[in-house]
């Protein structure tokens, strides 16, 4: 369900809508489901249907997937975002410059989207509640719920230039590149994190595209909303070391890993994610749909700096999900 759009007094075509995330307050429900043969990002792969409900333990902030399986709670609205600057009626489900499904999971309580305004009083509206996610959300649902309330501020910025929507938390800026192909959402990412950089930092573009590679620290967004996202970290403060945990090329002791490389990234993505797939059905003896259905709410597919024509996706779960090997 949606809701909005909602009025904002003084936006105009050319401002920025700032949107911060006060207060997230879910009901104690949700559910995850994959769509038999449609969606997702092996919809030929999975013909079958299936809806798994869940509690939310609000208190422990976690739910229960399964005995002795557990997702960290961590909710942040999936959509949010304004009016496209074309008139008509449109599906919710592509993002954009309008922001939108975005499904960036850190746009939790604390954060602030950034959205540019494409038409007089923006019309701000959100929906696709999460309780939690993964980067890659990749049978088409998150941990779906309800919020019981979404509190958050509204501020009109003017005269601030932006192309793409950006996301600030308490320690960084996160910038995103959207198309239906991932190998043209690297280079909106790779171009506005440059321009990011040299907006914050005043520095020329060639010292930012190689402050850029020496602190890359990017994700697969999703995989699953017509077009597809990636998004990259940029710490606040350049004077702060930003710790970037090193890609794991295969199993340790907090991880399981799998990783997929090709010049194409939406096969190194398809790879990854359909290995950490299979890892979940031989090693945890999940069925097919549970271990798809867990790796969408749980699984951290992150981008490897690009290097010369290949490209590499590492798809992460944490061993704490199975609180029965703590």
């Amino acid at each position: 369900t949606l809701t909005g759009p909602v009025y904002i007094e003084g936006a105009e075509p050319g401002d920025v809508l700032k949107v911060r995330i006060n207060k997230i307050v879910p009901r104690a429900y949700g559910t995850n489901f994959n769509v038999p043969g449609m969606f997702g990002e092996f919809p030929g792969k999975f013909p079958e249907g299936q809806v798994k409900y869940f509690y939310l333990d609000l208190e422990r902030k976690v739910a229960e997937f399964a005995p002795g399986i557990e997702i960290p709670l961590a909710p942040f609205p999936g959509t949010i975002g304004v009016a496209r600057a074309e008139p008509g009626q449109y599906s919710s489900v592509p993002p954009g410059r309008y922001a939108g499904n975005l499904d960036i999971r850190d746009l939790m309580e604390g954060a602030a989207l950034y959205v540019p305004v494409f038409v007089k009083g923006a019309l701000l509206w959100t929906g696709d509640s999460h309780a939690a996610q993964g980067n890659g959300e990749i049978n088409l649902t998150a941990l779906e719920t309800a919020y019981k309330e979404m509190n958050v501020t509204v501020e009109v910025i003017k005269n601030m230039p932006l192309e793409w929507p950006r996301i600030e938390t308490r320690d960084a800026w996160i910038t995103v590149g959207i198309d239906r192909d991932l190998n043209k959402a690297l280079e909106i990412l790779t171009s506005e994190t440059t321009q990011l950089l040299m907006e914050q930092r005043k520095v020329a573009k060639d010292q930012a595209q190689k402050t850029m590679m020496a602190s890359w620290d990017c994700r697969v967004t999703q995989v699953v909303d017509v077009n597809k996202g990636l998004h990259c970290f940029t710490a606040k403060n350049s004077k702060v070391a930003h710790k970037i945990e090193p890609l794991p090329e295969r199993e340790n002791k907090t991880y399981l890993v799998t990783v997929g490389r090709d010049a194409d990234l939406n096969k190194a993505m398809d790879d990854a994610s359909w290995a950490m797939i299979e890892l979940l059905q031989n090693d945890k003896k999940l069925s097919r749909l549970d271990a798809y259905g867990l790796a969408s709410m749980v699984m951290d597919c992150r981008l490897a700096a690009p290097a010369g024509s290949q490209k590499a996706v590492h798809c992460l779960v944490p061993k704490s999900t199975w609180v029965a090997s703590r």
